[in-house]
């Protein structure tokens, strides 16, 4: 060991390092929740061995062994640094189905630069430090090379170390590897660079459950919904049949901005009205995960969960669905999709004709101008004004869907198009937020006027969603001032991820209705109110308009909301935001990890090729879809 250490100081100095940096990273980037001293010491410990490991890899190296110990540093702290800033906006961490949507980076840009300041780039100060001292006195530390013997010694301790940290973390935390969901949990008990590597292997796992998918997997799945009560409403049931159906996606709109006033005026005046004369919920959430608007899109359209890692419309593009505008096309239906964006962000050319959509009016076919655009496409109103030549001439009935953009993070708009002032806390975020949905909900009333004027809205049924949140936890200082209150505790936070649900139906008076809903029932609600049946459908959404004993939403984390207890981050609350005992969750629980469980196998098995209802075949898209 004394003819060891000398040379290893190269090594350990790098590792110390990179430890403390990771640690302080943990504290001041990431929202670990730690709840006692053991929380704590699981942290602070959990990136030692996978460090040891991967800068211990370098000794392998002989005339050059110290560069390579810069360059694994190196890596390692972009790693750090790319989760620092993918946290700052999703509160999340990068899995890799997210690093091969690559598709994506370049329309990142205006987000990322937010996220930037001078305080991120301290990260890579422990690799200026080391490549100084390795420039200064390139004697004192050894680039002697090490026996076998030392090799095996060094990383036969390295991996007891390994075996040690997870056996502790998988008994301080029994469901820990049953919770891959739980990247928090995952993160705190592993360390970021184990949590990769586990990352990694699920990934490879996920990639296999295809090849080895059958019908009987089919099946077992098929046999749980069909088991589950499905009822409608007779009452609403066809109402809307045959009617042209447009829906309205609000980028990172949350229902909070629902009837509230800033600075004394109405941030959703136009759909506080809109509602009255519509069915709106109130309790409803989004149910995303790392896919976001394309999650949600997912989820609205075939009653499916998201995935707990990446994008469906990144990872399984090339799956068969049972998509509504599929399901859509029997009843003489032409779809289409309205979006100001470069056509293969998040992937759409290729997942929409996977749902069935005909038609996709992208980024080619408007006109784009300085004036015209902010941040990621045309602005709302320009981009309704442009989509109503496209709308008019298509066949009918038609469903169609528009995404708006305007509302985007970092939320940025000009003075001349805000309709209301900056709210003001210490967050910009936040006080940017507030035109920019204001902005929006102007053009959504620009757009339904125009379809008035074009003959169009009496014979369309309208449905306006909310996609996602747009203000993350990282601002809950403001928000909790927006919301006046002391503090946001987890029930506040995950009581903002309620987002609007508005049906508009002409000729039909409105309601609110206060059942507990998600995005994944947006799809037989739909369905219903179009006359068409669903009871034989996969999918994992029931009727709106359905009252359920037991209504429950499950939200991809793994929290969920009944009509009376809410469970999020390990706590369980009653309907008033009240800690309760955990017992009283437990049977919610165990059916919220049933359900995400089989929808991802669903997914990751493509197993929707086995259902017999199934009729979609490859290459039958129309050759209008651009």
């Amino acid at each position: 060991m004394n003819r060891l250490l000398p040379k290893l100081k190269f090594t350990l100095l790098a590792v110390v390092l990179l430890w403390i940096k990771t640690y302080v990273v943990y504290k001041l980037a990431f929202d670990i929740k730690i709840e006692n001293n053991w929380d704590e010491l699981i942290l602070l410990f959990s990136p030692v061995s996978s460090l040891l490991f991967f800068i211990g890899l370098a000794l392998f190296q002989t005339k050059h062994r110290n560069r390579f110990i810069l360059g694994i540093s190196a890596l390692l702290s972009f790693v750090l640094f790319g989760n620092a800033i993918f946290y700052g906006f999703f509160n999340d961490f990068v899995t890799l189905p997210v690093l091969f949507q690559t598709n994506n980076m370049a329309d990142l840009g205006t987000s990322i630069r937010e996220l930037l300041t001078y305080k991120t780039f301290l990260m890579f100060g422990d690799l200026i430090l080391l490549f100084v001292l390795l420039r200064s006195f390139p004697n004192y530390f050894s680039t002697d090379p090490l026996t076998k013997r030392e090799k095996t010694s060094y990383f036969a301790s390295v991996i007891t170390l390994c075996v040690l940290t997870v056996s502790a973390a998988e008994l301080y935390k029994p469901s820990l590897f049953t919770r891959s969901f739980d990247r928090e949990m995952v993160v705190k008990n592993l360390g970021l660079y184990n949590y990769h590597l586990y990352d990694i292997v699920l990934q490879s796992r996920s990639s296999a459950q295809r090849a080895f998918a059958s019908t009987n997997s089919y099946v077992e799945i098929e046999n749980y919904i069909r088991a589950r009560d499905k009822h409608m409403d007779e009452s609403l049931f066809g109402i809307a049949k045959g009617k042209n159906v447009i829906v309205i996606s609000m980028e990172s709109t949350q229902n909070f901005v629902i009837g509230r006033k800033i600075n004394g005026k109405e941030v959703t005046p136009f759909l506080n009205d809109f509602i009255k004369e519509s069915y709106y919920f109130d309790h409803f959430y989004h149910q995303t995960g790392q896919g976001k608007t394309s999650d949600a899109e997912f989820i609205i359209e075939n009653s499916l969960y998201p995935l707990d890692r990446g994008s469906v419309f990144f990872t399984h593009a090339n799956n068969e669905y049972m998509a509504t505008p599929e399901l859509l096309k029997d009843y003489g239906y032409y779809s289409a999709v309205f979006h100001s964006n470069d056509k293969t962000f998040w992937n759409r050319d290729i997942m929409y004709p996977a749902l069935g959509y005909d038609r996709f009016f992208n980024q080619t076919d408007f006109t784009g101008t300085q004036q015209n655009s902010v941040g990621w496409g045309l602005k709302d109103k320009d981009f309704f004004e442009q989509s109503i030549r496209y709308l008019k001439e298509l066949p009918q009935p038609f469903y169609t869907k528009f995404l708006t953009l305007t509302n985007h993070f970092p939320f940025i708009l000009e003075s001349k198009d805000r309709y209301i002032d900056e709210y003001n806390s210490e967050s910009d975020i936040v006080n940017r937020y507030f035109p920019t949905v204001r902005y929006t909900d102007e053009a959504i009333k620009y757009f339904v006027q125009r379809l008035k004027e074009e003959g169009l809205y009496n014979n369309t049924m309208i449905v306006i969603y909310g996609d996602h949140y747009g203000i993350s936890e990282n601002h809950n200082t403001a928000m909790a001032q927006v919301l006046g209150k002391e503090e946001i505790t987890p029930f506040d936070t995950l009581t903002l991820q309620r987002v609007p649900l508005v049906i508009h139906i002409p000729g039909q008076r409105g309601r609110t209705i206060s059942k507990v809903s998600g995005q994944i029932d947006v799809k037989p609600t739909l369905l219903h109110l179009l006359g068409i049946k669903t009871k034989d459908h996969m999918e994992f959404g029931t009727d709106l308009f359905v009252a359920e004993q037991e209504a429950m939403t499950v939200l991809r984390d793994g929290s969920f909301i009944t009509e009376n207890y809410a469970y999020t981050k390990g706590i369980c609350y009653n309907k008033n935001g009240t800690i309760v005992d955990r017992a009283l969750c437990a049977p919610y629980a165990e059916k919220a990890k049933t359900e995400l469980s089989l929808s991802d196998r669903l997914i990751y098995g493509d197993l929707l090729r086995f259902d017999a209802h199934n009729k979609r075949k490859t290459g039958t898209m129309t050759t209008s879809f651009q």
